[in-house]
């Protein structure tokens, strides 16, 4: 009786979860300067207009189908368990925490980076580590006080991340338009510059599942998962494409734009008091960019651990249903990768990334066919439609290894050998690990 009096427990609505996912996918146009820098104008906006639809929307339709059909905590992994089995649920889960690593590491980076555009002293010899350390402690522990409280977090970030771009995108467009500058559209690129902007395009463009794995905590997720998924889709390269081309219209040159290049953008055509707002929008989007993953990807543990593929102590929850030991097993994992120089291999977070998205692709399809009558609120076309989908991401996730072939981790070491190797422990540890306690778990039942 006295559960039966307490208050239902606050979930996700929609508009936290646009602005989750965002930040799950993109932390706006800070990360886009190499795609510029290498490119141009007209071939960056062309890729930032094209990859979408190539990239981001499959993904979007699949994750829409399945989030809405199978809402549950664990997201895409609990989607290719069910559909492939255990074992190939348990790589989904192992690739996707790998990579984490390796894309966690960035962010804090990301955030001390435009806080020594301040003052470099901020971040002169331990500082920087220490700045990075603080905002894995300050997100994780702002993750246990919930998912709502995280998207309701993630709303004002968000708004405070783009108020600079809406203020540089009126100066820069009233500019061109009283002045009349020449526009530089025209950039000579090298084949290496533009497969590096088509890299580091599909990395801003990638993460739409990740929002998966908080089913349980969102409201009406059958609902609005879907509407979540298409309306940020077209919110992150709104806010990409828009910026750029104000750019171009402000008559700004393209030639070595580079990551940190929107503070000297920015304070060009709206001086020094822009360029500092700039500069704190990107400390924002470090920030609010970590704290929603940490949300994300701590769920997956937890669901392992409900499954019987971790220890059971790693699913424990707070009184707000926070898994808070995978939180915070997670947080020192990511914790000691800060000092690793990750934010260089976005190679291999893509290669791993890649990888689990196939796998999701698969599931769709296999869940089509084995359960045709599963409840599907929303459904991304017929069988053939659900068969086709994958053909975009998985010929892009090709060019990514590809264009990756000669990139090397250390001397003489590949990147593709190296996220190969990584992805090859998760056969490895099932085998030594999650299979013997499935067989535990399952004991009594076979003896009843």
């Amino acid at each position: 009786m006295r559960f039966a009096l307490q208050p239902a427990r606050r979930k996700i609505r929609i508009l936290p979860l646009v602005a989750a996912t965002y930040f799950m996918v993109s932390g706006g146009p800070y990360a886009i300067e190499d795609i510029l820098g290498g490119a141009g104008y007209t071939t960056a906006i062309v890729i930032l207009l094209v990859l979408p639809f190539i990239w981001s929307l499959p993904t979007t339709l699949m994750i829409g189908e399945l989030a809405s059909a199978i809402p549950a905590d664990g997201g895409f992994y609990i989607w290719v368990r069910r559909a492939l089995g255990s074992f190939w649920g348990y790589q989904e889960g192992w690739l996707s925490l790998s990579a984490s690593v390796f894309d966690m590491a960035i962010y804090p980076a990301f955030f001390v980076t435009y806080l020594g555009k301040f003052s470099p002293a901020l971040i002169g010899g331990w500082h920087g580590w220490a700045w990075s350390l603080a905002v894995v402690v300050v997100c994780c522990a702002w993750n246990l006080r919930g998912a709502p409280s995280v998207g309701d977090g993630s709303v004002g970030l968000f708004l405070l991340l783009l108020a600079p771009f809406a203020v540089f995108v009126v100066l820069a467009f009233w500019r061109g338009f009283a002045l009349h500058p020449a526009v530089q559209w025209k950039h000579t690129a090298s084949e290496s510059a533009l497969s590096t902007a088509v890299l580091v395009a599909m990395w801003n463009y990638m993460g739409w599942d990740n929002a998966s794995t908080v089913a349980k905590e969102v409201e009406n997720p059958q609902r609005n998962y879907p509407r979540a998924m298409i309306g940020s889709a077209l919110l992150v390269a709104f806010t990409y494409i828009l910026p750029l081309v104000a750019m171009a219209v402000a008559g700004l040159s393209s030639e070595s734009f580079s990551t940190g290049a929107w503070v000297d953008a920015a304070a060009n055509v709206g001086g020094s008091w822009l360029g500092l707002a700039v500069v704190a929008g990107g400390m924002i989007s470090g920030f609010g960019m970590f704290n929603a993953l940490v949300m994300s990807y701590s769920r997956l543990p937890m669901a392992m651990a409900e499954d019987g593929m971790l220890p059971r102590f790693i699913a424990l929850r707070n009184r707000r249903e926070v898994p808070w030991v995978s939180v915070l097993l997670c947080g020192v994992a990511w914790a000691l990768a800060l000092t690793l120089p990750f934010e260089r291999l976005i190679s291999i977070d893509l290669i791993l990334y890649g990888a689990s998205l196939i796998l999701e692709f698969v599931a769709l399809v296999v869940l089509r066919i084995r359960e045709p009558n599963l409840e599907r609120p929303f459904k991304a076309g017929n069988l053939a439609v659900a068969c086709a989908l994958g053909v975009g991401p998985a010929a892009l996730i090709g060019y990514a290894l590809y264009a990756s072939r000669d990139e090397h981790v250390i001397p003489g070491f590949s990147a593709i050998l190296f996220a190969f190797l990584v992805a090859l422990v998760g056969p490895i540890l099932y085998l030594l690990t999650a299979r013997r306690q499935i067989r535990r778990r399952l004991a009594p039942t076979a003896a009843d």
